[in-house]
């Protein structure tokens, strides 16, 4: 059997490890452990579509209305996900998180006891109730309250996830300037994809947090 040679199977050669190389660099990388995106290019516009409403009663509401938090394997759970995926240096038991690092983004504390670390909802349960999920059935609150795919569970301090309560961004802002831009972003993701609703000074809040981002170089 005959092989190419010459300058002609040299290109051809070249030119077909270059494609790979490319196809290499290009290629999407599986990283569930990694926080999920939320997008921020088009964050204003998803604000801007977002419906302004005033804020629903808090009548039958209860934090058991949005179960959580989901088994994920033999005496494991979201929560332990959400340590995992967000911690450094992680020690587990069977799947529980019983040791790490973890960098709380709202106060800039450096935390290494899980018992001292919570998982926050972005969107606080009790706000979610009052811009529209009153409406919904347990079933669908209960994938709201454990979703893993948008940019609504977070591990940060015990204290600042407290502090934070079931506050909208403008009764409460991270103490962490830096992370303002993604918190809002973090924000407007969320409502959108539940399409919940939000006040007007909740919007005034979110725009004036998101002035002058750059997408491109977010804290």
């Amino acid at each position: 059997m005959r092989t190419r040679s010459g300058p002609r199977a040299a290109v051809t050669a070249a030119l077909a490890a270059a494609l790979a190389l490319g196809a290499a660099g290009c290629a999407a990388v599986d990283e569930p452990d990694s926080p999920p995106s939320s997008g921020g290019g088009d964050v204003g516009q998803k604000l801007s579509q977002l419906t302004v409403a005033n804020a629903g009663s808090m009548k039958g509401y209860s934090r058991e209305r949005f179960p959580h938090w989901r088994d994920t394997g033999k005496n494991c759970d979201v929560r332990d996900n959400v340590l995992k995926r967000d911690g450094e240096d992680i020690k587990l038991s069977g799947c529980n998180v019983v040791d790490g690092r973890w960098e709380s983004v709202y106060d800039s504390r450096a935390l290494t006891d899980p018992s001292d670390v919570d998982i926050d909802h972005m969107v606080p349960l009790a706000n979610a109730w009052r811009s529209g999920a009153d409406e919904w059935d347990d079933a669908k609150r209960g994938e709201f309250a454990n979703d893993l795919d948008r940019p609504q569970l977070i591990a940060v301090s015990a204290s600042s996830n407290r502090a934070k309560g079931d506050q909208d961004p403008s009764q409460w802002k991270p103490a962490n300037r830096s992370f303002w831009c993604q918190y809002a972003e973090n924000w407007v993701t969320v409502k959108h994809h539940w399409r919940l609703t939000i006040t007007n000074a909740e919007k005034a809040a979110l725009t004036d947090m998101l002035e002058g981002c750059t997408w491109a170089s977010k804290p």
